[in-house]
């Protein structure tokens, strides 16, 4: 069966065909003078333009495209209040007692936070709440998630270690040695999730400007200027919340996180007696393997997934039919339904896979939380740059702050994610059979 791929011409993602609640917004036009002003209209600025209007700030958001345009708007829409490769184990070892211990207390929260702003603001976005879920696929990584569950539960998290049977009955799919799952995780549209930001944001205050892209950024005397092609901005404190799509507003960003390509699709609704099979409890689920494997359905009972690329010719297009084809196999689908949906969008990944700020001058900070935990890692982040915003010493904040460090080799390595592709799929084979 040949798959029949719809794209949209600008946004490229199923959740900007089907979600509803899209409103005009305004580009700036002239001068305007706030105490703070974010560059990027995601999940991070707009939950910091939220909570730091909630504070009494006023606050401009300034978006190239227009509102959920970037990685917000591209992703599969999974709720993760984890850390995508280290336990907590690893981020004290890695970070120390005291800054590990804040940072691991943020992202615990992260997924309660993001579903608790949808309660609060009446956020319209297919939320549901039911858990994550990470399936192990060979012995080895199931002693491991053994060990991460353990550990979150120990902090008093709703984590769980799941046995064979229990991955098979949650998931439908047969096969994983165990697994186990944050029941604080969930799935939404996240292009609903940020239009709800976005309201919610102005109804506190705060002023969106949509096709207004910041040409410089350039410091004065109290603060800072940010000019536009046709209006200006100036402000106390900045925001860069571009994360891998505004780094020519300071070049150094780009060599400080490795840019990855990431594709997702989506099917036809899915038959109900195939749909009831798997995940009868509308989780999401990322298993171990490291060419990562996830699924999930949306409100439509679509079947969503998605994947990296080797680096190679025709990958807008042959990327989509390998995920495609992948799902028929793990799944075990008698017959795989139409592919109907096809998108891409850019993560930015730090080496060391955790969220972190970047000290950019006085007053001014770029945010990067993804990693592969967008979502969640990206409201909570905004939550604290609102304080930030208010006063508080970026230092204080939960998450690491520094200069920017540059990558060595960077034009070298960028590509790395993608080319050891090929041998993480290997490894993974050799997982099942060892």
């Amino acid at each position: 069966m040949n798959a029949v791929i719809r794209q949209e011409a600008r946004g490229a993602s199923l959740w900007h065909a089907v979600s509803r609640n899209r409103r005009e917004r305004p580009a700036l036009q002239g001068g305007l003078d706030v105490d703070l002003a974010i560059v990027g209209g995601g999940f991070s600025g707009l939950s910091t333009a939220l909570h730091a209007a909630g504070k009494g700030l006023s606050v401009a958001v300034l978006e190239a495209e227009f509102v959920a345009w970037g990685a917000t708007g591209r992703n599969a829409g999974f709720v993760v209040p984890n850390f995508a490769k280290m336990d907590p184990v690893d981020v004290l070892a890695h970070l120390g007692p005291s800054r590990g211990e804040r940072l691991i207390d943020f992202a615990a929260g992260s997924a309660d936070l993001v579903f608790r702003l949808i309660r609060q603001h009446g956020i319209d976005c297919d939320a549901v709440q039911n858990g994550w879920i990470q399936p192990a696929h060979s012995p080895a990584a199931f002693e491991k998630v053994k060990s991460r569950a353990g550990q979150w539960a120990q902090l008093g998290r709703p984590a769980v270690t799941l046995y064979r049977q229990e991955v098979d009955a949650l998931t439908g799919v047969p096969g994983y040695v165990g697994g186990w799952m944050d029941r604080s995780g969930g799935v939404l549209n996240p292009v609903a999730y940020a239009r709800g930001l976005a309201d919610a944001a102005e109804k506190a205050g705060a002023k969106i400007f949509e096709q207004t892209r910041v040409t410089s950024v350039d410091r004065m005397a109290d603060g800072w200027m940010l000019k536009t092609p046709v209006g200006s901005v100036r402000a106390g404190k900045v925001l860069i919340a571009t994360n891998a799509y505004g780094w020519s507003l300071n070049p150094s960003l780009q060599q400080t996180y490795f840019p990855l390509k990431v594709f997702q699709i989506a099917t036809a609704p899915l038959p109900r007696e195939i749909r009831s099979r798997l995940l009868p409890g509308g989780q999401g689920v990322g298993d171990t393997r490291r060419n990562l494997f996830t699924f999930r359905f949306d409100a439509d009972n679509r079947l969503i997934s998605g994947g990296m690329h080797i680096l190679g010719a025709g990958a807008d297009t042959r990327v989509p039919q390998m995920i495609w084809r992948r799902l028929g196999r793990h799944l075990d689908l008698p017959e795989l339904p139409p592919l109907t949906y096809s998108w891409s969008g850019m993560a930015a990944v730090e080496p060391d896979f955790l969220p972190h700020l970047i000290d950019l001058g006085s007053g001014l900070i770029a945010g990067r939380a993804c990693n592969g935990r967008g979502i969640a890692m990206t409201t909570a982040m905004g939550k604290v740059l609102a304080d930030w915003a208010a006063g508080t010493d970026a230092r204080d904040l939960p998450l690491p702050f520094a200069p920017p460090a540059p990558i060595p080799f960077h034009a070298l390595l960028r590509h790395a994610p993608n080319m050891l592709l090929g041998w993480s799929m290997l490894r993974d084979r050799l997982d099942r059979t060892s």
